[in-house]
């Protein structure tokens, strides 16, 4: 047995250096996690994390807190064997409904509090995360997950059916725990960097070995976004994946303009091009700028809207971010839903390949997933106790127990 005997819920918080996570939106933020923290009575722990920019952060950890309790006294075991069950059940929490449902604040919170829960399990059987979820039985991984407003795409029936499809061949997909999995570069191309500090950052990327790197746009001016591009595309190379991230600047009629003109560099997607709510708009951008595609997710709050965004067939890539969904399970029921509809899961990492370099993993070799590539932004890497490594543009697949989420004590 393993009894959650204490919960605390900690609000962290790191400015960046000049100009570091700019975006279109985002002139000045302040990287920020609501870190939720379990122990049982074994001495064990797990350390859940949210993301966030900065004010606001306080309410994600009041919220945090108020799930945590729930939890004080349960068998870690029995509540992981039925954790689809318990995450529904806070979900539709009647005290903090209004406040969602199934976004914003609460959601943030929910996730805090269910990476919580992976990891201290993790921790308790003592593997990577990435590891204890290759080790469970295909039952047990559907037995986490809530399917519910799923069920006119997906059933819990129709997933196990993906996981078992696939178990076989898993073999076939475990050179990645070796090889690495493959990385992407975002910092190369902060909102508020110079021009001269966007190509030298392409060319160290470059020398570092990363062979996809992505730049922000969405200026007033349309022709620095074009400006900006160009002069990626030509550091880069013409072999060299470049993506555009707009971060929800442009309207629609914008984004009809802008994308368009943004095509000359031949993108691998153009990704936020508008509001995250507008399911109808994207589809109608992305039958416009064919073949180039559309990258989503950052901003999708739930399991609900990525299915009408699957449905409406205009996501390219879904970027479900586990630390703003509702933690591990949310991810792995997206991954699984992106996985029937045939399009490829590449999270929103920001800081936290932490806990997405476990999870890609799993979709590579448990779902037959796509290996495409995992965004990295080195910024917080100094304030985790066990960072992710990056070398010659791969993920060193991590081997501590756990989803590697330990943040070092303030002042550390």
């Amino acid at each position: 047995m393993s009894i959650i005997k204490n919960i605390s819920v900690r609000d962290a918080r790191f400015p960046l250096k000049p100009g570091a996570g700019s975006d279109a939106i985002h002139r000045d933020p302040v990287y920020s996690y609501a870190v939720t923290r379990l122990e049982d009575d074994s001495g064990h722990h797990g350390t859940g994390l949210a993301f966030t920019l900065g004010e606001g952060n306080q309410l994600v950890c009041q919220a945090a807190e108020f799930y945590a309790r729930h939890l004080i006294g349960r068998d870690l075991e029995d509540l992981m064997s039925g954790f689809g069950s318990w995450q529904r059940r806070m979900a539709d929490e009647q005290q903090f409904r209004w406040l969602g449902p199934h976004k914003g604040v609460v959601q943030l919170a929910l996730a805090s509090v269910t990476n919580a829960c992976w990891d201290l399990w993790a921790r308790k059987r003592e593997l990577p995360l990435w590891r204890h979820l290759l080790d469970l039985a295909p039952e047990q991984v559907i037995a986490t997950l809530d399917f519910s407003y799923l069920e006119d795409e997906l059933t819990p029936d129709q997933a196990l059916a993906i996981l078992r499809q696939h178990h076989p061949t898993r073999r076939d997909r475990e050179s990645v725990i070796q090889a690495g999995y493959p990385g992407y570069d975002t910092s190369v191309g902060w909102f508020n960097y110079p021009d001269e500090q966007v190509r030298e950052n392409c060319r160290r990327a470059i020398a570092a070995g990363f062979s996809a790197l992505k730049l922000k746009v969405g200026s007033a001016d349309p022709g620095r976004d074009i400006r900006r591009a160009q002069l990626v595309r030509e550091t880069a190379g013409s072999a060299a994946r470049i993506m555009l991230d707009a971060n929800q600047q442009w309207t629609l009629p914008q984004a009809l303009e802008v994308c368009q003109r943004l095509g000359s560099i031949n993108p691998f997607w153009i990704e936020e091009p508008t509001h995250p709510d507008d399911v109808h708009g994207h589809r109608v951008l992305a039958e416009a700028i064919k073949p180039v595609r559309l990258a989503l997710g950052e901003h999708v709050p739930n399991r609900i809207v990525f299915k009408n965004y699957l449905q409406s067939g205009c996501a390219g890539f879904i970027q479900v971010d586990a630390v703003r969904v509702a933690g591990v399970s949310e991810f792995l029921v997206v991954s699984l839903l992106s996985r029937k509809f045939g399009v490829p899961v590449v999270p929103h990492v920001g800081d936290m390949g932490q806990l997405h370099q476990h999870l890609v993993l799993f979709n590579h070799i448990a779902l037959n997933q796509e290996q495409v590539f995992l965004e990295h932004i080195p910024h917080l890497r100094e304030h985790f106790i066990h960072p992710a490594q990056v070398r010659g543009g791969f993920y060193v697949t991590p081997q501590e127990a756990g989803s590697s989420c330990d943040l070092k004590e303030a002042g550390a």
